[in-house]
């Protein structure tokens, strides 16, 4: 009995921050999944149309191209975004010297603004005096429409959102790798173990599992991707930035059109639901195969 007195006073504290959670995050989640049924009306009361809005969502031609958009930014920031802070992260564990101001040289583009980042890189990317043609125009390579060409606006994109996110995913690893023992590594030295030696041996597999964990995120996150292409090329050209988030914020609040745009929020809850067990089901299978 006092055992269950203290877990009953424990939750009474909890209780005020779980009423607010539920509030700011769990109700506008349910109610969402309700307006998905409904035809939203913010003047009068919503209709209930059961599933016109998933029916119509098949007929939408933006249907298979968000998707398609979404498929390829997962693949280029896998590309471009996925290696590289684990590279850097190593990289760091290395050094004997400097680490510190390494560390917040990398995070640096973390605290910058998003807004303001996206000011700056629009004058990096600008096709008439931007930074990268005139650095191309160096070596004699002719200017590129970097956010008007349906082939590099994607990567160009990615390009801005692992500028912006490879800071905090850096610290990450670097977290992960203060667990590993100073003394296995001094024992590879000793044992005549090279530093990449050390890395495939020793940091790698201590890291795999977070890798494994952030790759998930990153595809979840990448999925999800609204400010950059919105600030950046406002879907364009023509369709070849557009994303199921800017795809949503267009029809609720460019259509008003909440109903339709609730329908696609549970879709994509549904579908990045469907790839987080899937590849959770694929992980453990590969993880029991390999110790086997």
């Amino acid at each position: 009995m006092p055992r269950l007195g203290k877990q009953a006073v424990a939750y009474l504290f909890l209780l005020p921050a779980l009423i607010i959670f539920a509030l700011v995050a769990w109700y506008p989640i349910a109610r969402a999944f309700e307006m998905s049924f409904q035809d939203v009306s913010l003047r009068g009361e919503s209709t209930w149309v059961g599933l016109d809005n998933f029916e119509l969502m098949q007929r939408d031609p933006a249907l298979d191209i968000v998707w398609e958009n979404s498929l390829q930014f997962a693949s280029w920031s896998i590309a471009l975004g996925y290696l590289l802070p684990v590279i850097i992260a190593i990289l760091i564990r290395e050094m004997r010297i400097a680490k510190g101001y390494f560390r917040i040289v990398y995070f640096l583009p973390t605290v910058v603004p998003i807004s303001i980042a996206i000011i700056v890189w629009r004058f990096i990317y600008d096709p008439d005096a931007g930074f990268l043609n005139e650095l191309l125009s160096v070596f004699g390579i002719e200017a590129q429409r970097w956010l008007k060409d349906p082939a590099l606006a994607k990567p160009s994109i990615v390009l801005v959102m692992t500028w912006g996110a490879f800071g905090t995913t850096t610290l990450i690893y670097l977290s992960s790798l203060q667990e590993i023992s100073v003394e296995l590594y001094e024992a590879a030295e000793l044992d005549g173990a090279s530093p990449l030696m050390r890395i495939r041996h020793i940091t790698l597999p201590h890291l795999a599992p977070m890798m494994s964990l952030l790759f998930v995120l990153q595809v979840i996150a990448v999925v999800q991707v609204f400010t950059e292409p919105f600030l950046l090329t406002n879907g364009g050209p023509g369709r070849a930035t557009l994303t199921p988030v800017l795809h949503i914020y267009n029809r609720a609040f460019m259509r008003a059109d909440l109903g339709y745009a609730a329908a696609w929020s549970v879709m994509l809850v549904v579908v990045l639901m469907v790839f987080s067990s899937v590849y959770q089901i694929f992980n453990r299978y590969i993880n029991r195969h390999l110790r086997a």
